[in-house]
């Protein structure tokens, strides 16, 4: 089996505009709706999902009303393994406490993301990967 992975907000919002799977971030959101990986959420993930696809100006670029989103987000909770997050040091952005503490609860966990920030992080090294580096491995 495959490493379940933790895909980031950014990775899922990058998907839109565009809905090429040849793109990493649509290919990424395509698998998470297909069950094409083992995926984890939380709660709090699930609903900043929500809530950054929600937002006026991302709006322009997908233009799913709240209905679409709903529809969305649901769908990728059907498919994913739904992981109580665990308390651990601070995260290097504390906007993004909530993906350290997915990753504290289980060690197999990698996150896949595109923020800078993360990927730097020496302590999570190996366990924080760019979307490219995801579909290389897969």
């Amino acid at each position: 089996m495959k490493r379940a992975v933790i895909v980031d907000t950014n990775v899922v919002v990058a998907a839109f505009p565009t809905a090429r799977t040849d793109r990493p971030f649509a290919a990424i959101l395509q698998g998470m709706l297909s069950a094409a990986f083992p995926f984890a959420v939380s709660a709090p993930l699930l609903a900043e999902y929500r809530e950054v696809l929600g937002r006026p100006a991302l709006h322009k670029l997908h233009a799913l009303d709240g209905e679409a989103i709903e529809s969305l987000v649901a769908d990728i909770a059907r498919h994913a393994i739904v992981v109580e997050p665990a308390a651990c040091a601070p995260a290097p952005d504390p906007g993004d406490q909530m993906l350290w503490e997915l990753l504290a609860a289980r060690a197999d966990l990698v996150l896949v993301t595109s923020d800078k920030l993360l990927l730097r992080d020496r302590a999570m090294r190996g366990r924080v990967i760019t979307p490219q580096a995801f579909l290389a491995a897969a």
